[in-house]
């Protein structure tokens, strides 16, 4: 497995080593020693998510409080997405900076979002298939989210003609609400 180091300390991409003929393809999704070693501490996942969107949808800047904060590997089995992982951890010198990767059926990418980021995907392709490990369980009373265009985050999404946003998701506040 390649891992590759973003701009953002400790957000990780990872990039699987893929064995394909004219069978199809295999290849290991997930080996806990190899992705405890590249992280650098053991994770341990509690619970696997899998959501279908189709193209335009805009999921996010989602996030869990503490204690019941979540660390994510993330990925897309079908289709393609944006994903977006922004730091809101107060007093980190990358506080309100964004990582922003194409994670498709195609490439294979996953990535690693730990505690402390907000994190959201827009679907490229007509449907995706998004599945991701969480850290911690999912806790309502601990939700929290930042909006999707805060202008003081800046995100660079890809340009679709419509766009998909949940009620929930539209009325999310400024990342500076979170200061």
């Amino acid at each position: 497995m390649n891992v590759i180091e973003t701009e953002i300390p400790g957000v990780l991409i990872f990039e699987p080593k893929v064995f394909g003929d004219e069978r199809g393809f295999f290849y290991e999704s997930f080996n806990k020693k190899a992705f405890d070693e590249a992280v650098g501490y053991e994770v341990n996942f509690i619970q696997d998510n899998h959501s279908r969107s189709t193209q335009g949808v805009l999921r996010g800047l989602h996030f869990q409080l503490p204690p019941f904060a979540q660390a994510k590997l993330v990925r897309c089995a079908v289709g393609e997405v944006f994903d977006v992982a922004v730091d809101i951890r107060k007093g980190s010198p990358t506080f309100g900076k964004w990582v922003g990767v194409n994670l498709s059926a195609e490439n294979k990418r996953q990535l690693w979002i730990p505690e402390g980021f907000a994190h959201g995907f827009m679907t490229l392709s007509e449907n995706a298939e998004f599945l991701y490990k969480t850290t911690n369980y999912y806790n309502p009373g601990a939700e929290g989210g930042i909006i999707w265009n805060d202008p003081t985050i800046a995100i660079q999404w890809p340009k679709l003609e419509k766009l998909v946003i949940s009620g929930k998701d539209i009325s999310l506040k400024y990342l500076g609400s979170l200061i």
